[in-house]
């Protein structure tokens, strides 16, 4: 049972989000010949001002 963990900065569209899962999941099935339906796909989405690039928050940024 592959299990894939996708930390993401918050922002993306649910379209967006249903692309990269199906797409990483396509890729795992590909590489590992693992069935998609085994293939198991964990996003984390974290607020802007909850992670933090070089010292600066990403809220901060401009």
């Amino acid at each position: 049972m592959p299990l894939v963990h996708i930390e993401l900065i918050e922002g993306r569209s649910e379209e967006q989000l249903k692309n990269l899962v199906k797409d990483v999941t396509a890729a795992v099935v590909e590489n590992t010949g693992a069935p998609a339906e085994h293939v198991h796909v964990v996003l984390n989405e974290m607020q802007k001002d909850r992670y933090a690039v070089g010292g600066t928050l990403k809220s901060d940024e401009k």
